[in-house]
């Protein structure tokens, strides 16, 4: 999996990511990462890429040019036109089953805005898929990003030590996770379940389905609202 990040703070991205798994499923060749600034593609000695707004209002707007040229950049770079993730509020809610098509992709472009947002020209021209992480504003598209390229990594194969963790996670059934226990078998006064102890596979895969499904009633019931209990 290759990733292109079109922003205005590279390092941002390169510093949050060049860590843990993803930093060394960087160093193994399972991922790539490649920063491009859109400041450098500003056309002026001042590197401005922004500008107000027509028809007034508060704040700045990101330039359709400086964006257009980073993006054909890359795509000059990988020979073919790539998905463009375009990270705002505005867009579909990522989910795992998202990030479970997107690990499907060779490349995948994530166009970072800010200020008041991009001029909608460019969006129109080169973006694929508007994405949000949440109901929520933030300074930047950067962190949205790398979410979205840490949950999406998580299923590349190889990136995980064992692919099986990938598959048993929250929402990967639309449930949230069991409980996990590890040594000592009991930590001030509280006891492992005395299932997990017993290396009878059935009880503990029927144990860790029904504790995963009270889980998610108890915690997050809107994942049950579309699927059957």
């Amino acid at each position: 999996m290759n990733y292109h990040v079109l922003t205005l703070f590279p390092e941002m991205v390169e510093q949050g990511l060049h860590t843990s798994i993803i930093g060394r499923a960087m160093e193994q060749g399972l991922l790539s990462l490649s920063c491009v600034n859109i400041r450098d593609y500003a056309g002026n000695k001042h590197m401005k890429v922004d500008d107000y707004p027509y028809g007034g209002g508060a704040g700045m707007v990101m330039q359709a040019e400086p964006v257009y040229a980073s993006y054909q950049a890359v795509k000059e770079k990988i020979g073919y036109a790539p998905r463009v993730i375009y990270l705002t509020p505005q867009g579909g809610v990522f989910n795992q089953k998202m990030a479970q098509e997107l690990a499907q992709e060779e490349d995948l472009v994530f166009l970072c805005g800010h200020y008041e947002g991009i001029d909608e020209r460019v969006l129109e021209e080169i973006v694929t898929d508007y994405v949000s992480i949440g109901d929520y504003v933030l300074t930047g598209g950067e962190l949205p990003a790398m979410v979205m390229i840490d949950t999406i990594s998580r299923l590349v194969p190889g990136v995980l030590s064992n692919e099986e963790s990938a598959m048993t996670e929250s929402f990967s059934d639309n449930l949230l996770e069991y409980p996990q226990y590890s040594r000592p078998a009991v930590w001030r006064g509280k006891e492992v379940p005395e299932v997990l102890l017993s290396g009878h596979h059935a009880n503990i895969e029927k144990w860790r389905q029904e504790q995963s499904l009270k889980r998610t009633r108890e915690r997050r019931p809107d994942l049950l609202e579309n699927g059957e209990e």
